[in-house]
């Protein structure tokens, strides 16, 4: 006689997130721009199911954060093109578009770390808003 083993269970939902825990990961999802956008994306896609504050926070940061690589790209390409053009004048120069974009990336990013850790709401002032 055979033994029958029985199905495996149906994996359970993770629990909601704490209102402490909620603000803490969407604290991490802005302070994560720091490294560029993934730390926000992972955070988003993990808790975006366990806690409204960090759904709505980590969309926030992920949004910005897209927007700044996008701005590192189109900073990069006008930089190449004006080196070529000015026979690599501009390079002397060039060196201070990307340190702006990573400044100000980095400044809004830790604004809005504070901001979320206390339970707040922050709106960049300029994003994409390509994740709704």
């Amino acid at each position: 006689m055979t033994e029958q083993t029985p199905p495996p269970a149906a994996p359970q939902p993770a629990a909601p997130l704490t209102t402490a825990e909620d603000n803490q990961w969407a604290s991490f999802a802005h302070l994560g721009g720091i490294l560029g956008f993934l730390p926000a994306l992972i955070i988003w896609l993990v808790f975006k199911d366990r806690g409204s504050f960090t759904n709505v926070e980590a969309k926030e940061a992920l949004n910005f954060q897209i927007t700044v690589a996008i701005a590192q790209v189109a900073v990069f390409i006008v930089n190449s093109i004006l080196i070529a053009v000015t026979l690599g004048f501009w390079g002397f120069i060039s060196w201070l578009f990307p340190l702006a974009v990573w400044v100000i990336s980095l400044i809004w990013s830790i604004q809005g770390f504070l901001k979320a850790k206390d339970g707040n709401h922050y709106r960049y002032p300029f994003a994409l808003r390509l994740i709704k």
